[in-house]
């Protein structure tokens, strides 16, 4: 029976001698965030439907720390990173997978310096495999026209375009590229911990750019990988009152959509 609310945690497994094969790191966004809550709750009912064995930390993750470092304060950085590293290894965890590219990033590049290495998967990864094995079986649909924005931390930073634009393809819908996309794509204005700051008076803010580049393929939906980009892409289109024309969805929901049960 599949029921994403409720996921083990590994202190669960661990108490029932369970070993799960992979860690579902949810992360700040994934887990508070009501937003990307939606997509935790998308990704985990695709997993259960694929029969992967998974948990979670639950209350034993912390924020990865990517924040932290990116607005420079290297000791929380550390302080964060060591403490995650602990449990991990303490659960001896090897595989790890997550739906947020900026913790994607830290864990897999990052916490390697400081004792924590694992073989570690950005959402988009896992479920293209999971397609390629038939475990996760799709209708599609041509009618459908859609656009892909890169979120930096995937495409740039870890070199990876190809695979999400994959999944897509599999759904058979219609892909419209824009003017600037993989590793020419525009940030979403998020990156570098400036989700949390004030926008910069006189400026013209990235999102509302990038958003007028999605309005510009004519797709009815924009399609991201990331919980920082959805809320840039959510809020750039309600800027521009085009929210109602323009649908934004993580990859994972797009999956789910079109899944055949």
């Amino acid at each position: 029976m599949i029921d994403s609310n409720y996921i083990p945690t590994m202190a669960e497994c661990t108490r029932e001698g369970k070993v799960p094969d992979v860690l579902f790191w949810v992360g700040c966004a994934g887990s508070f965030d009501a937003r990307a809550q939606k997509i935790s709750r998308a990704f985990a009912t695709l997993l259960q439907h694929a029969g992967v064995s998974f948990a979670i930390l639950g209350n034993e993750e912390m924020c990865s720390g990517d924040p932290a470092r990116r607005a420079g304060n290297e000791f929380l950085f550390q302080m964060l990173a060591l403490q995650n590293i602990q449990t991990l290894n303490g659960y001896g965890i090897t595989k790890i997978v997550t739906a947020c590219p900026h913790c994607f990033n830290t864990l897999k590049n990052e916490y390697p310096d400081l004792g924590g290495r694992y073989q570690v998967m950005h959402h988009t990864q896992l479920l293209r495999q999971l397609i390629a094995e038939g475990r996760i079986k799709i209708n599609t649909n041509q009618n459908e026209r859609v656009t892909y924005h890169d979120s930096c931390y995937l495409g740039r930073t870890n070199g990876i375009y190809e695979v999400p634009r994959e999944i897509i393809q599999e759904l058979g819908v219609q892909l419209k590229e824009m003017t600037r996309s993989k590793q020419i794509g525009l940030c979403c204005g998020a990156g570098g911990a400036q989700m949390f700051k004030e926008d910069e008076p006189g400026k013209k803010r990235i999102n509302t750019e990038r958003v007028e580049e999605v309005i510009k393929t004519g797709a009815g939906s924009v399609v991201a990988n990331c919980p920082f980009c959805m809320t840039m892409l959510t809020d750039g289109l309600k800027e521009r009152e085009k929210q109602d024309e323009i649908k934004v969805y993580d990859i994972s929901e797009l999956v789910l959509n079109n899944m055949i049960k």
